[in-house]
């Protein structure tokens, strides 16, 4: 009896399956730091609406708006802890090959917030506006890095380009958007009059939020999409009517700063609509059954 096909048939399909076994590994790892990139993500964003809004609230405290001192200390309280889970994912992304940031990074933007969230009172309003800012900047900058790096290129054809890429860039360019409208609104509210650099500045973002509002919807429209673009018009129109339209400012600081503050909470509802989206895919990549090519190697 001739048994060197059976032998061969055989080898064949052992070394198939060694191979699918570590194709489904790597994919399992690839899909576990997909999943941590996610949760790492959920951190950055919670952390830059935190400093959004302390930005917002000093912003008023500078200009003579005291009524925001007690919230804002809560705020830095949750803060610490929202840096202390960081610092734990900051750890596990240093040791990546090719890191998105590292503990190093993470240790120096923490200094940075303590020292701004314990000098705060000795700035103008502009300076705290531009220190909050620069810190936002950095963590959106390892926020869309995370995202490309980490989720986009893990999960072609599972959820579009275009729910990664709001998630991780376009939504949270919005939010910073209307949070420095929030800070420098709430500036000219508490004040009761709009500077001409305040004004230039208020315009340039009332209609950079429309082009960013109008750039995410085009790319991945949503069911959380229609609340947040409501709430973005509303922030954009009430900007233009009672701190650009006349002489006078004809809002308080509390209540533009609240308005604002929906506008903002809509779009990282949204942003968390988005979250959901991915985490199914990821799900769903990982359920996925590899093709059998070894049947076609046994023909």
């Amino acid at each position: 009896m001739n048994i060197t096909l059976p032998l061969t048939a055989l080898v064949m399909l052992v070394m198939a399956a060694l191979w699918f076994r570590s194709m489904f590994g790597r994919k399992s790892s690839e899909l576990d730091k997909a999943r941590e990139a996610l949760d790492g993500c959920e951190q950055l964003l919670a952390l830059v609406k935190s400093i959004q809004r302390h930005r917002g609230m000093s912003s008023a405290w500078l200009s003579g708006d005291h009524s925001f001192e007690v919230r804002m200390a809560e705020l830095r309280n949750e803060m610490d802890r929202q840096f202390t889970a960081l610092m734990q994912t900051a750890k596990r992304e240093t040791n990546s090959p090719w890191p998105c940031f590292n503990h190093n990074d993470m240790s120096v933007l923490r200094h940075h917030w303590r020292e701004l969230g314990e000098g705060y009172k000795t700035l103008t309003t502009e300076q705290s506006i531009a220190r909050h800012t620069h810190l936002i900047a950095k963590a959106l900058g390892w926020l869309a890095a995370l995202g490309e790096a980490r989720i986009e290129l893990t999960l072609p054809g599972r959820v579009s380009a275009g729910v990664v890429r709001n998630y991780a860039h376009r939504l949270p360019a919005l939010a910073e958007c209307l949070g420095q409208a929030r800070a420098v609104g709430s500036s000219v509210a508490a004040r009761g009059n709009c500077s001409p650099v305040a004004r230039v500045r208020l315009m340039f973002l009332a209609a950079r939020a429309e082009v960013l509002l109008s750039q995410a919807l085009a790319a991945a429209p949503s069911n959380r999409s229609s609340t947040a673009s409501r709430a973005v018009e509303n922030l954009v129109g009430m900007i233009r009517q009672h701190l650009l339209g006349g002489h006078l400012v004809t809002i308080g600081a509390t209540a533009y700063f609240d308005a604002a503050t929906v506008a903002i909470d809509g779009v990282f509802s949204w942003i968390d609509g988005c979250a959901i989206d991915l985490r199914l895919g990821l799900e769903q990549t990982g359920t996925q059954a590899p093709p059998m090519l070894a049947q076609g190697a046994l023909r």
